[in-house]
């Protein structure tokens, strides 16, 4: 049942989560971050600069693996990296799309 208290709860939270217009600071991303409260977009972003990294880590191990004539370590790096690759994407859809779906809880009447 809606109420006036839950549509105020709501509409303050809209104004909270729309305050806020962040650019984004992954490379990997190919959107910018939607509006979020300012504690979790910076857990987002240091939960991505991370993934990130990894993932550079492993690209340079696979080169110095390949350099000395190790294919198989190579081999195994890169396809590790690709598979943290398309979990952070997924992540990130799985998010932006929660994050979509909270929005438009909100009437748009409001």
């Amino acid at each position: 049942m809606i109420t006036r208290s839950n549509l105020a709860d709501q509409l303050r939270e809209y104004q909270v989560r729309s305050k806020h217009d962040w650019a984004t600071v992954s490379f990997f991303s190919s959107t910018s971050s939607s509006a979020t409260s300012s504690h979790s977009y910076r857990v987002d972003v240091v939960l991505f600069v991370i993934w990130e990294l990894v993932v550079l880590a492993f690209l340079v191990f696979s080169a110095v693996s390949l350099y000395f004539r190790h294919i198989r370590l190579a081999f195994t790096l890169v396809s590790f990296t690709l598979l943290l690759f398309v979990g952070m994407k997924v992540t990130k859809r799985i998010r932006s799309a929660r994050k979509k779906r909270r929005r438009m809880l909100l009437p748009l009447s409001m």
